[in-house]
Parts: structure tokens; sequence; C-alpha cells
């Protein structure tokens, strides 16, 4: 196959509707602040940073065939997204997400995703079709994937030959959406990207640090997971070499939306170039809390 991509992305592309305040905000505050309008999705912030990183990713996903879509593809190809494999609709419109933050963190968000459950596994066809493998020879290589994803559908992947010799990165789309992974947590070739919320939902039990959270996912079958704790230590829990703690860097927070997408891309980059568990962790953290300075996370 020719012109292979560095990575794939599959998962959420759509645009995100982000409200951001100065101040601290609760339930029902109306204040001043600024809204923007930007390209999103878990899948998509992570392609945008692996680009920073001079990879070239390529995202599986639905967008509709409306003018919202025609502008979010051309916004990802302007980044260096390859967009030649995506699945476009013609009955379903582009997805959009909105959330609202303020100087406390994020206040709260909706996403509307619903096309990208409806497509189901049309997205994954060029897996199947030769543009990108075959079931008789499954893609190699790195393949990032979101819970935005159905459960079907991620059981489905868990299982499918397609996925046999692929390096599988996984992250829930939000703590509400973190069941879905269940089926992917005992793969042998996936690594799990969460926060410690989202590990206790996994595992059925609440966990006081990122340390605990990773012994529980790995008592539960994992064979390699990444907790983060917000400005807490962070872990990274590898069958049979154990667990290991960061703490990320101290930095003011001017966003949060994308800070667990940016730690991802960064710490599969890290490994990429043949980083050891504790420099990778480290230079994810740091990607992070650039980013969430509002910083690039490069």
């Amino acid at each position: 196959m020719k012109d292979t991509p560095d990575i794939l992305c599959i998962g959420s592309v759509l645009w995100d509707i982000i409200g951001r305040a100065p101040v601290h905000m609760r339930a029902g505050s109306d204040v001043p602040g600024r809204i923007t309008r930007l390209p999103g999705g878990v899948a998509m912030n992570i392609a945008m940073t692996l680009t920073r990183f001079g990879l070239r990713p390529a995202i599986l996903t639905a967008i509709g065939r409306d003018t919202q879509g025609a502008e979010l593809i051309q916004s990802a190809e302007l980044m260096g997204i390859d967009c030649r494999f995506l699945y476009r609709s013609d009955d379903l419109p582009t997805d959009r997400y909105m959330a609202i933050e303020g100087a406390n963190g994020l206040i709260a968000a909706i996403a509307d995703a619903h096309s990208l459950e409806a497509a189901g596994d049309k997205i994954l066809r060029p897996l199947t079709d030769g543009r990108l493998g075959s079931a008789a020879q499954p893609l190699a290589g790195p393949v990032a994937l979101d819970g935005n994803l159905t459960q079907a559908l991620l059981a489905e992947i868990a299982r499918s030959p397609l996925f046999a010799r692929a390096d599988l990165r996984v992250a829930p789309a939000s703590p509400g959406k973190a069941e879905r992974l269940a089926p992917l947590l005992p793969h042998p070739r996936a690594t799990i990207y969460v926060n410690r919320e989202e590990a206790g939902i996994l595992c059925q039990r609440d966990f006081a640090t990122a340390e605990a959270a990773a012994e529980g996912l790995l008592s539960r079958g994992a064979s390699h997971v990444l907790v983060t704790d917000g400005g807490c230590a962070a872990a990274d829990g590898t069958r049979g070499q154990g667990v290991i703690t960061a703490t990320p860097p101290e930095v003011l927070v001017t966003r949060v939306t994308g800070a667990g997408d940016t730690f991802m891309a960064a710490h599969l980059v890290a490994e990429r170039e043949g980083a050891d568990r504790e420099t990778a962790l480290d230079r994810a953290l740091a990607a992070a809390a650039r980013y969430v300075s509002g910083d690039k996370p490069t």
C-alpha cells in the first residue's frame, strides 16, 4: 500500500463550540467571555497534535455532506491531516460539541455525535477493501480509538482480525462513555488512556490516586494503562513491570477541553521515538501542561 499515513485516528471529528470566561462559574452563571468554533473531537484533537510533532495522521470518521462538513475537512487538510479515507454521509449532519469553561474548569458540555454513532462500521471500510488494509493483510502500526464509537463497534474492533497487528491507543470521550472501553480493556495490544474518574468507572470502584487506579486496571486484565489526575500525579501501569508515577508541571490553566487528547498524542509520539516509560510519561505531562496553559503542545 502506497502513501500510507503514519497513524490512524478513528472516532469523533466535529466542530468544537467553546465558550470561555475568565471568572469562576456555576450552574446558571451568565457572564461575559469569548465563544470560538474550532475543529475538535477526540480523534481530531489527537490528529492535530500529531501533526505538530511532524507526523501525518489520517482520520476515519463520519462527516456530513453539508457546508459545515466541507469546512471541517478543508480545515483538517490545511493542518496536514489526511482526509482521503473518511466516510461522507448524504443523510447525516456533521457532528458538533459545545462546552462552557470558566476559571474553575469545565462547567458543562454537550456532545452531539449522533452521526458518528449512526455510521457504525461504515467508517472502517478502508481497513477491509485494501486501501489501508484487509483481513489477509491487516494494518500494522498505531491506531488511536476514541470512546465516541459505540460499544458494539468497539467490541467488534477488539475481536476483529483487521486490528490484529495494530498498536491500539484507546481513550474515552468522557467519563459518561468510559464504560464503552470495557471490551478493549483485556486486548493484549491496547494502551488505555483514562483519567482517575474514568478508571473508577471501568473498575466499578473509587480510587484515591492515579497510581491506585492504574493498579486496579491492571488487575482487571489491562496490558498497558496511563491514568491522569488533573494537577496531581499521573501513572503508567504496564503488565509485568508495575506502576510508575510523575507529577505534571504547575501552570496557570486557561483551557481544559482537549488536554487529555494532547497527553495521549504526546505519549504516543514519545514511545514511537523510543523513549522509556519515565521519559514518555514526563513528556506527555509537559505537553498537556503547555496545552492547558494556552501554549502549543510541542
